[in-house]
């Protein structure tokens, strides 16, 4: 509920309340005996009187401190200037988000008026907090130090601090006693946290996120073996961290996300329930421990999916989703007797530039089907800028087959950036040929933003060369796939738009055809 419905409701109860009013005065106006009618009309007054202090519909406090925390932080603070209820709930409001964007009711408010208006929105709500999220930007460190002590007290849930400083050091005096025990959730972003070895236990911390923080493997290990309770752990571009070390002690980790820290080397993992994986990066040595319970696995790097092949099976062999992500694959996919039992759910992406490798065979991936069983959507993106395969449009027409294997559970396929590669073919035919539960096949000859038909959006420009070969795969899946489509299936090929495509093109050079950029 916004600010105008909330003020049109209060309107409305207020024209309810006038009119009410009169028809008390009338009552009372209309009695015949003068004196009594007199005492009535006092009697009347001193009801309405009260009936129009009241401010808002006479509902239990509660609801309108709930619909009160569900306004946006602006509306909810100038809602509590309409009335004493909504000003009490405003002061024990126990969720605040405070950044630029929120606060600035002007566009050329001044940096100290903002730091004010912080400043003395926490001191009102000292002790109540329980969600805490402060994006800040050039903000004075000594401010940020005096807020962490007003705000972050006993009781506190959640916090979220980006103060956009690389060198300000978050205190660790913050992280008290109190605090340790309520706080489930703590984000920092953009600062230097240094915790020390002797930082107590952190009894209820059961998810951390660090976003480009300067910390060491050391200090975030010394961390770690305080907070037992511990389910997720995020890190993103701490540069810091050379080798991280997991301890066993967490044993209620269950996701771990490492994304863009490019120096670290080494992930050592001794947690026992690790159920979820997300690691982008040059790593050179991963070390997982107990893998059995690892459901969801999702991994960047070179040469990926011709690992996962071979070597997750045996040391994963619970894995529900698998998603890949190659920028380089040189080595064929390997056709391998071990199975993934349990998957469900592969996304694989080879797309890349330039220096695609030609001798790269797509239809090897086969080998992914074969392996398994109850897998029941497979997404691939095989985006080249330049297409090396050999063609199927005036090359060889002859299509290998690999012998029958009914996949019984495969019902979604899509492909994108499909193009006129022989093994592509190949790969879309034999799914036809044995997938018998597919309901679908979509063949996306392009990649990105498409318009899909809207006249205020256009699709992304492509280069020449990318159009011709769209437009040859159409030719490719008229000849070679349309005719192997079931009737249970329905096939979908995305082709150039009509519209967007047929304006000035993008050169190799990165210009537009006939125009310069």
């Amino acid at each position: 509920m916004g600010l105008l419905a909330l003020q049109r409701l209060i309107t409305l109860q207020r024209d309810r309340q006038r009119r009410r009013l009169k028809q008390i005065r009338g009552q009372h106006a209309s009695s015949v005996n003068k004196r009594k009618g007199l005492l009535c009309q006092q009697d009347g007054d001193s009801r309405a009187a009260k009936i129009m202090r009241c401010s808002i519909p006479e509902l239990p406090e509660d609801i309108w401190r709930h619909i009160h925390y569900l306004m946006p932080l602006r509306d909810a603070a100038r809602a509590a200037c309409l009335s004493r209820a909504f000003l009490r709930s405003w002061r024990c409001c126990p969720n605040l988000t405070l950044n630029w964007d929120v606060l600035s009711s002007e566009t050329h408010t001044h940096r100290g008026s903002f730091s004010y208006k912080i400043d003395r929105i926490l001191r009102n709500h000292s002790g109540c907090l329980k969600v805490l999220d402060l994006n800040l930007e050039d903000i004075s460190c000594r401010y940020l130090d005096n807020w962490l002590d007003d705000a972050v007290t006993p009781g506190i849930e959640e916090l979220t601090l980006t103060p956009y400083r690389r060198k300000y050091n978050v205190p660790c005096s913050f992280l008290s006693d109190g605090v340790r025990n309520s706080i489930q959730h703590l984000e920092l972003g953009i600062c230097t946290f240094h915790p020390t070895a002797e930082l107590g236990p952190l009894r209820s911390l059961t998810s951390l996120c660090l976003c480009t923080v300067r910390i060491t493997g050391d200090e975030l290990e010394s961390f770690l073996s305080n907070a037992l309770a511990l389910e997720q752990l995020e890190l993103f571009d701490c540069r810091e961290i050379v080798c991280l070390k997991i301890p066993c002690v967490l044993r209620q980790l269950g996701y771990l996300k490492i994304v863009g820290c490019w120096r670290l080397q080494v992930i050592e993992s001794k947690a026992p329930n690790l159920s979820s994986f997300f690691l982008t990066g040059k790593i050179s040595k991963v070390l997982l421990g107990e893998t059995l319970h690892m459901k969801n696995l999702t991994m960047h790097r070179k040469n990926v999916v011709c690992y996962a092949r071979a070597e997750l099976p045996c040391v994963m062999p619970n894995l529900e989703t698998l998603v890949l992500n190659s920028g380089e694959e040189v080595v064929s996919t390997p056709m391998l007797s071990s199975k993934f039992f349990y998957l469900k759910h592969l996304s694989i992406d080879i797309s890349s530039a330039l220096s695609f490798s030609s001798s790269y065979d797509y239809f090897s991936l086969v080998s992914f089907l074969d392996a398994s069983p109850c897998l029941e959507t497979l997404i691939l993106n095989v985006t080249q800028q330049l297409m090396k395969h050999e063609s199927v449009v005036g090359g060889s027409s002859h299509l290998r087959q690999m012998p029958e294997h009914q996949h019984c559970c495969l019902k979604s396929v899509t492909i994108t950036g499909f193009s006129s590669a022989k093994g592509l073919v190949e790969l879309a035919c034999y799914i036809l040929s044995n997938a018998v539960s597919l309901e679908c096949l979509t063949l996306d000859t392009l990649y990105g933003f498409r318009c899909l038909g809207k006249k205020d959006t256009t699709c992304i420009p492509m280069r020449d060369s990318i159009l011709r070969e769209a437009r040859r795969t159409v030719t490719a899946i008229r000849a070679y796939i349309e005719d192997k489509v079931p009737p249970t299936v329905q096939l979908t090929v995305l082709k150039p738009c009509s519209r967007c495509h047929a304006r000035p093109r993008l050169s190799e050079s990165g210009s537009y055809l006939g125009f310069s950029v």
